[in-house]
């Protein structure tokens, strides 16, 4: 599990993003659980999630959003351009009381693009 902290901050929520290998929706679901067992990411407002699993060589989307609407689309999206399969990528937010809008995507984005870039 790779962890990247503080990559955006704006308006008071800050934004952390993480990711590591899965092997499928099992895997990715205890990859979840035990970021949650991190207890600044079990009181995080949103952890959203996407991962392409390779299913009988083809890709099986799986995201979810957390509660940030489209956030794990915004992902999912990003890993498909990619072709980065097996590999889950979450996006954590701590709110911080302002309603960003859609500059919340912006910053699902850049918090991927920052993952990506240091996976390499």
């Amino acid at each position: 599990m790779r962890i990247i902290e503080n990559v955006i901050s704006d308006r008071g929520s800050r934004y952390a993003v993480s990711g590591g290998l899965v092997a499928d929706r099992a895997a990715a679901d205890a990859f979840i659980r035990d970021l949650t067992t991190i207890k600044k990411f079990a009181k995080a407002t949103h952890n959203s999630w996407a991962v392409l699993l390779e299913t009988d060589g083809q890709p099986e989307p799986l995201k979810n959003d957390d509660g940030e609407s489209g956030a794990g689309a915004v992902i999912l999206r990003m890993l498909e351009r990619e072709g980065l399969t097996n590999h889950i990528v979450v996006v954590t937010r701590w709110y911080g009381g302002v309603k960003l809008g859609g500059d919340r995507f912006r910053h699902v984005t850049a918090a991927v693009r920052t993952y990506l870039a240091e996976r390499g």
